[in-house]
């Protein structure tokens, strides 16, 4: 059963709002006049339709606040976001540290918390490394979008725990898998202290072996306050069978550099929007 006064403190978002009182009225009219039933139905079937497509699509606020670029203290210092999904992963992972480190570069990595546990140094040497572990969700499944506020709950507070008993430190950003999501997944964020964060532009390299291809993705109209998308697991291989990311970031990171953008992880953008 779900306990709705545990999530008394969100506020709902203008389209929310609508949604509750449009629901509403529709049941009252055909209570006062049942003869409208097929208008009322139709005005509740658009407006669920409306809700699902907000949560289908990965960069929409419609149904809560979202990063899809850093906030404006972050662009006027010229930084940018690199994010990196689906890891830790033991054959991929390290050599992106590696590629990070030598340029002097942070990012971001969503991991998946059953992963985390199951190669905890090797999570820990992310954050070792100056960069930030945030919450991925527990197994990344694909059913998220059809979950209710418990289920959004179990699995995100049992990412939460996973992920700050391996690293030491509680995640504060929350990516669903693929992006994907609903309605119910904002007051859970908001009870968990959780910023929701998709993404400026990705390289769609879990599909795309091409590395120029998933490059140039990635730099079209590159700018302060981008967030970028890339993956150290699950991904795409060159035709020599390398990782994509592998070839991607190097070249990445020199364009970077030559924009004078300086990467930094959410979690130091966030501070800076806090504490400019």
């Amino acid at each position: 059963m779900m306990n709705f006064s545990a999530y008394r403190d969100w506020q709902p978002t203008p389209l929310i709002k609508a949604s509750l009182w449009l629901t509403a009225a529709a049941l009252l009219a055909v209570a006062v006049q049942p003869s409208i039933w097929p208008w009322a139905l139709t005005a509740i079937i658009v407006d669920h339709l409306v809700l699902t497509f907000a949560g289908l699509w990965p960069r929409c606020d419609w149904t809560g606040s979202n990063w899809t670029s850093l906030p404006p203290a972050s662009v006027a210092h010229g930084e940018i976001a690199i994010t990196i999904d689906d890891g830790p992963d033991p054959d991929i992972t390290p050599a992106v540290l590696d590629i990070l480190e030598q340029r002097g570069a942070k990012a971001t990595f969503f991991c998946i918390a059953a992963k985390a546990q199951r190669y905890p140094d090797l999570c820990r040497d992310i954050v070792k490394r100056g960069h930030a572990v945030e919450n991925h969700s527990m197994h990344h499944q694909y059913h998220l979008p059809f979950l209710l506020l418990n289920g959004w709950m179990a699995e995100l507070n049992a990412a939460q725990e996973a992920l700050t008993e391996v690293t030491g430190s509680r995640p504060r950003f929350f990516r669903p898998p693929v992006g994907l999501r609903n309605p119910l997944l904002d007051p859970v964020l908001k009870r968990l202290g959780l910023q929701l964060a998709s993404w400026t532009r990705r390289g769609f390299d879990t599909i795309d072996g091409n590395p120029q291809v998933v490059l140039a993705k990635l730099l079209k109209d590159l700018k302060a306050g981008d967030i970028l998308l890339l993956h150290d697991s699950n991904v795409a291989r060159t035709s020599s069978g390398q990782p994509v990311i592998l070839e991607v970031l190097p070249p990445l990171l020199d364009a970077i550099t030559a924009e004078n953008l300086q990467p930094v992880t959410l979690s130091e953008s966030l501070d800076r929007c806090q504490n400019p």
